[in-house]
């Protein structure tokens, strides 16, 4: 099986998953997050293309607005947390204060510092909540950043991808770095751990990353269709083929 056919297979199968959460009132809750032109967006949109619009939400993340920034930073966030059996995804998500926050200086170090233990506070009682959390980091190299960079000035329908502020955190590639390493040492929770997947290969990272889904939500869902109503099954047999 190629890895396109592969990946339908998964999709499907997610899509089933989705399903039997949903009418078991399940909720989800995907962090994805990574260097710039790390694949993010690719898969999110092959999530977003296999399941139910209805119960799911795919929340893009950036910079606080005015409004935003006379609240509690976690305030934003727990307003963008699922009802019971929908799906959330961010797309960049708290875990900002501890990285563009902390490199840029849009924060001082006391509220970077104190953040680890809030995050994983945060963390913690969602997954007491009954919500599920998928940590993802997608992991690549400053060379295939490059690459990739190039191949969007260079492709005019990819060109507005390219921003002046990625061409500036590229310039603090080895200070990012840094705080990557330290979020996932001290966030790295039993209730809520980190998964590092190797973001290089395209293709392959989108593979990896819906067998994680599959691996992590199955446990303690029942996957058994559930029987039709007598309803329709009457009707069907009074109009068969």
């Amino acid at each position: 099986m190629d890895k396109k056919a592969e990946l339908t297979a998964l999709q499907h199968q997610l899509a089933l998953l989705q399903q039997a959460m949903g009418r078991q009132q399940q909720s989800v809750v995907i962090v994805l997050e990574g260097p710039d032109a790390a694949g993010k967006g690719g898969i999110i949109r092959r999530i977003g293309w296999c399941l139910d619009p209805r119960w799911l939400h795919v929340w893009p993340i950036s910079a606080p607005d005015e409004s935003e920034r006379q609240q509690h930073w976690l305030q934003r966030f727990w307003q963008r947390l699922p009802q019971h059996g929908h799906w959330a995804v961010f797309d960049r998500s708290w875990y900002g204060r501890v990285l563009v926050e902390r490199v840029e200086g849009f924060c001082d170090e006391a509220a970077w510092q104190r953040a680890y233990r809030q995050i994983n506070e945060f963390e913690l009682c969602l997954q007491q909540e009954g919500i599920r959390i998928i940590k993802i980091w997608l992991d690549i190299s400053a060379e295939e950043q490059l690459n990739r960079f190039r191949a969007r000035f260079e492709e005019p329908a990819k060109s507005w991808k390219l921003t002046a502020e990625d061409l500036r955190n590229r310039a603090r590639w080895g200070d990012y770095q840094q705080a990557k390493q330290q979020m996932l040492d001290l966030t790295s929770t039993a209730h809520a751990p980190w998964h590092l997947i190797d973001g290089n290969d395209k293709q392959q990272a989108r593979l990896d990353c819906f067998n994680l889904l599959l691996t992590e939500l199955r446990p303690g869902i029942d996957l058994t269709l559930p029987e039709q109503p007598a309803l329709f099954r009457d009707f069907f047999a009074a109009h068969p083929k």
